[in-house]
Formats: C-alpha cells, structure tokens, sequence
C-alpha cells in the first residue's frame, strides 16, 4: 500500500502501490504545466469516497511500499490522464487489462 502525503501537514491518503505509480505520472504531468485539478477516489474498504484539490502550490510527496517501480499500464494511464482533464479531475477508476 502507497501513500500519498498531501498539503503542509502532510495528510497521508493511502492508495494501492500500482495505481499510485500510475496516479504520480498523471499529476506530476499535470502539476509541470501548472495546472490545478482535483483526485477523487474511493475509500479503501468501500466507505465513502474524498476528493482533493491539487495544485502546484500544494506540497506532495509519493511513497511506495514496494522498492521495485511497476511496468505502466499505457491503456490505464490515457484513462487517468482524459479524467485529469474533465470538470470532475482525476478519478481513480480500475486497472484494464486486456482488449476490455
């Protein structure tokens, strides 16, 4: 399990390893054109849902439980990226695998 630090206080948000190695690249993409959007995702075990604002003025760092980086999903991260660009921002939806 990764975990997202976010804002000054360093608010930590706990995502899967996987999907945040995919969530970084969207937003550090993002962030490098000075760009602010929001991530939503779900609660781990299925308890509500939060959404967060990030912008390049917003501290964040990234830590990953796993020492090794995953291969990236090129299929998942296009999805990340179109949902990074919509009214809502980035949501986290399911890995694809496949022709799906």
């Amino acid at each position: 399990m990764g975990t997202l630090f976010y804002g000054s206080q360093g608010t930590p948000i706990d995502i899967d390893d996987r999907a945040l190695s995919h969530v970084k690249v969207v937003i550090i993409s993002k962030l490098r054109r000075g760009e602010a959007f929001t991530l939503s995702l779900q609660h781990q075990g299925g308890g509500g849902r939060s959404t967060v604002w990030l912008s390049p003025a917003v501290p964040l760092r990234f830590e990953f439980d796993e020492p090794e980086r995953p291969a990236l999903n090129g299929r998942w991260l296009e999805e990340l990226a179109e949902s990074a660009s919509l009214l809502g921002g980035i949501t986290l939806v399911p890995e694809r695998i496949g022709s799906e």
